[in-house]
């Protein structure tokens, strides 16, 4: 009986080569926003102690009942996959001493594991970008954070297909004044609740209002509304967020029924959105979390973030924007006669070549041909990789130190001293740019 076939785990997903391209373009522009505003990378481990997701998630969410990725170790001692990065970082923060009457920017990059049904856009790994400043209290970062993601939207090609909604969830004093109101609400209305709502009445309430259920939405629209129960700080910090965000020119929503998913949030809550992902239509989404760091036993320490699911990201570009493509072309392919001629191997002259191209070009994909001696069979490989420049290297080039140039697209042909090469490709590349 044959083996069974070893295929990856359902929900994680191999990035190919005809995807990976596009995926670092996206990641260079981002990298590149970030930097340009001074924030910094961190990179915090895979996986965390299980119980810094329960204190810093909450035990009664989604992600901590349901979804985490949690099995013992060899000394029996509980560990997680992380299901999201911002519990990581502060941890990291505390315990190396970078939070307290510090100022961080911080940003980060890298996987994340939850237990969920598979579906476009949402996958059992996924990546996730994001952004965490501590010790700035006013709106004025909260403002900075989402400026910062419309600059990216714009870079990316996609600001047309994003909006902004925001709301402010308050203190925690004030949510558990209007979480006991809300309740209320609801029993009065449970017997037309669903199932998954009537589980999270009492768990985790603010999370009904997320619903999407379609015969619930009446019945949600006229729940008390949190606005009404926010203490008066909240109030002026958002009446700041809003003025700061009008003078910058971002067009947003203000939705009351947006709380987000996790419990460390509190003030200034936002989502950026698409409608042209179906349901998955949630791109980026942060907000303010002033109680995380003394939750998770440091100093207490104001923080702001966001993260931008990277999957869904890439899908929506892929959906809107035509001008962001997987490009794997290369520029330069090096051809050669493979033959030795007077103690001279064509092969090993352009190898050295390429690497005198590589010296001025770093940024370029420069590829050498290995296997095959027919010159044709080598120029097919060099259409289908898309080159733009072959540098040949036959026998009489190697007798007399010289190397010809053949620009792809025009036909146009150079026979130059081998180091001359490498600077003839660079002017030719510059050209066509």
């Amino acid at each position: 009986m044959a083996e069974k076939k070893i295929q990856s785990i359902r929900g994680m997903n191999d990035l190919l080569p005809t995807e990976s391209a596009l995926w670092q373009q996206v990641e260079k522009t981002v990298k590149m926003i970030l930097n340009s505003y001074g924030y910094n990378e961190i990179r915090t481990p895979i996986v965390e102690d299980t119980g810094l997701f329960k204190r810093a998630v909450g035990e009664v969410t989604d992600i901590v009942e349901k979804e985490m990725y949690t099995f013992n170790d060899r000394n029996d001692e509980s560990i997680t996959l992380r299901p999201e990065l911002t519990a990581g970082c502060v941890r990291a923060g505390i315990e190396h001493g970078l939070l307290y009457n510090q100022e961080q920017r911080l940003w980060y990059f890298g996987p994340a594991f939850r237990y969920e049904k598979p579906q476009k856009g949402r996958y059992r790994q996924f990546h996730q970008f994001g952004v965490e400043v501590f010790g700035l209290e006013g709106p004025g970062i909260d403002a900075e954070l989402i400026i910062l993601t419309a600059r990216l939207w714009k870079a990316l090609g996609i600001d047309q297909h994003t909006s902004l909604e925001l709301n402010s969830i308050g203190s925690l004093e004030a949510r558990a004044e209007y979480k006991h109101a809300l309740v209320q609400y609801l029993e009065a209305h449970k017997e037309q609740l669903d199932e998954d709502c009537k589980r999270r009445m009492y768990t985790n309430p603010l999370r009904v209002l997320d619903s999407k259920n379609p015969s619930l939405q009446e019945i949600l629209n006229n729940a008390p509304k949190l606005f009404d129960y926010l203490d008066s700080e909240s109030k002026n910090h958002f009446d700041g967020l809003c003025q700061l965000l009008n003078n910058a020119g971002i067009n947003y929503t203000v939705n009351q029924r947006l709380v987000r998913g996790l419990d460390y949030y509190n003030r200034t809550v936002f989502e950026w959105v698409t409608n042209s992902l179906g349901a998955q239509g949630t791109v980026c989404g942060g907000g303010r979390y002033d109680g995380l760091v003394s939750q998770l036993g440091g100093q207490a320490t104001p923080g702001v973030g966001f993260a931008i699911g990277f999957e869904r990201l890439v899908l929506l570009i892929q959906t809107v924007n035509n001008t962001l493509k997987n490009d794997n072309t290369i520029d330069v392919y090096m051809i050669s006669s493979a033959e030795l001629i007077e103690g001279k191997h064509t092969t090993a002259i352009a190898q050295q070549l390429a690497e005198k191209i590589r010296d001025i070009m770093p940024e370029k994909r420069i590829m050498t041909n290995y296997g095959t001696t027919n010159f044709k069979k080598q120029f097919t490989k060099a259409d289908k990789y898309g080159a733009k420049i072959a540098v040949i290297i036959g026998g009489n080039e190697a007798l007399e130190n010289t190397a010809v140039i053949k620009e792809l697209q025009t036909g146009n042909q150079y026979a130059l001293p081998q180091e001359m090469i490498a600077e003839k490709c660079l002017e030719i590349l510059e050209k066509g740019e």
